[in-house]
């Protein structure tokens, strides 16, 4: 995988999907369904609008692709080094600085990481790195986090979240 600057925040669009399915739809059109159908010639302009309607949607299933190594790469920077900064983690993975910031936003969203910087350093505190799919023994996810908000246990035999009332 070759990184190039703010690769990452660059989202990946359902409206450009759409885009590239009109394309695809227009080629088709003037290729196979109007020349079957109505008994036209065949326009050979449907080769363009193919080509550019496929090489939106592959640049577009790139992007996707891409988007997950990177979040990849920032989790096992952290299960490597657990009290890593973004600055480091950056220089670790030679990924921009902006773009591990939204990769971690992303990552303590979707509850792949939990932790909490600390304000006078900026390392990360309380690291749980946690897999799609990875649970304990009890069924729960690891973690000492609520899932939904992403607040701290109170207590470690706590069973609802003190913020928001999410049953751990």
């Amino acid at each position: 995988m070759k990184y190039q600057k703010n690769q990452y925040t660059e989202k990946v669009s359902i409206c450009t999907f759409i885009i590239a399915a009109l394309f695809l739809f227009w080629g088709l059109n003037d290729l196979l369904i109007r020349p079957l159908m109505e008994g036209a010639e065949v326009v050979w302009w449907g080769w363009i609008w193919i080509g550019i309607g496929a090489s939106i949607l592959i640049g577009q299933i790139a992007a996707l692709r891409n988007r997950t190594s990177l979040r990849n790469t920032v989790l096992y920077e952290y299960e490597d080094h657990p009290t890593a900064t973004i600055e480091e983690i950056s220089r670790n993975t030679g990924i921009s600085v902006k773009d591990v910031q939204a990769i971690v936003l992303d990552l303590k969203a979707s509850g792949l990481l939990r932790g909490k910087f600390s304000s006078s350093t900026g390392e990360m505190k309380n690291v749980e790195v946690t897999r799609s799919g990875e649970l304990s023994k009890e069924g729960e996810i690891r973690g000492k986090y609520c899932p939904t908000c992403g607040n701290a246990k109170s207590k470690e035999s706590a069973v609802f979240c003190s913020y928001c009332g999410t049953k751990f």
